[in-house]
């Protein structure tokens, strides 16, 4: 396959920055997670721009958007759809649910019970639904950006392990800089523009791209061992009573190279791991009980710093 350039990510990101003051690093993220074929997990406060951010790539990348906001009545079939009977066919016809768009927002996910949670188990993990006995297959790209409020919020269900494990990444959009919000307080809310947002990329050259870094970002023995001492390292610690998985690692593989080809590199250098790791690795860990009131990101990056960098 030939070099792809990277140019039309940077006009994405160029283009949402103008909606999206001060969560250039957070559009990059969900990028970047978006392009390895994974979900993302946004956890902050309400009224951050996390819909704001899921709406713009949606509009960015020229996908059909759907949007489950999650309350704790939500039924599975609100997710996944139902079967409800024709009485003029005679026969029972499948209304499919809003998980069948290529961009689902799950807003507030953690406010659903675990039974509507676990529906999108299968969703996210397979990228199909059954439904009374019949699958049906999801488009193609499908991302799922779940957004999950502080647990210490009023009516929430912790996400299980098995639903954590099914994002490729947990992000934090944080507060916006002063300068940043002053943009937005003088500016209002430009929301209603995004929608008239023009797309930056056709179909087919996101499909090419998923994968081009797939298949096409080289990655040496070296660089290979050294994501390896990373995964390895998790298993070994002593702040962790589980360590990264075998998903994590190929979680943390794909998105690399996401951020190589982001660079503008057709290689992936420990430098790539370096940056994605502390948004890959912690919800996928599990800290010991002396170890769950730190910073888990800022835990992952001193944890990096112990494990020695491949010199080429």
């Amino acid at each position: 396959m030939a070099r792809i350039s990277n140019h039309r990510i940077r006009r994405i990101l160029d283009a949402l920055s103008d909606f999206l003051h001060g969560k250039e690093l957070a559009l990059r993220l969900s990028l970047t997670c978006f392009f390895a074929g994974g979900h993302l997990l946004i956890e902050d406060l309400p009224g951050l721009g996390k819909t704001t951010l899921a709406i713009g790539i949606a509009k960015a990348l020229g996908l059909d958007f759907g949007r489950i906001q999650c309350t704790n009545d939500l039924l599975p079939s609100d997710v996944t759809g139902l079967s409800v009977f024709d009485r003029e066919r005679n026969a029972f016809e499948f209304r499919p649910g809003p998980i069948f768009h290529n961009i689902v927002l799950v807003d507030e996910i953690n406010r659903a019970t675990p039974k509507t949670q676990s529906a999108l188990l299968e969703a996210m993990g397979e990228k199909q639904v059954t439904v009374e006995g019949k699958t049906y297959l999801l488009p193609k790209p499908f991302f799922v950006i779940a957004t999950q409020n502080p647990l210490e919020s009023f009516g929430t269900f912790p996400l299980p392990e098995s639903q954590m494990d099914r994002f490729m990444m947990r992000i934090t959009i944080g507060y916006p800089s002063r300068e940043a919000e002053r943009e937005i307080l003088t500016g209002g809310s430009r929301r209603r523009e995004l929608y008239s947002l023009e797309p930056q990329l056709t179909l087919d050259e996101i499909l090419s791209i998923q994968q081009y870094v797939r298949k096409e970002i080289y990655v040496s023995e070296k660089v290979m061992n050294y994501l390896q001492d990373i995964v390895e390292y998790t298993r070994k610690s002593e702040m962790f009573v589980a360590g990264l998985s075998t998903r994590g690692a190929l979680a943390l593989l794909h998105t690399a190279r996401v951020d190589a080809f982001f660079c503008d590199n057709n290689y992936l250098s420990p430098d790539n791991i370096k940056f994605i790791a502390p948004y890959v690795i912690p919800h996928r860990v599990i800290f010991k009980d002396e170890y769950r009131t730190i910073d888990n990101v800022e835990a992952i990056k001193s944890l990096l710093e112990e494990i020695p960098v491949p010199v080429y």
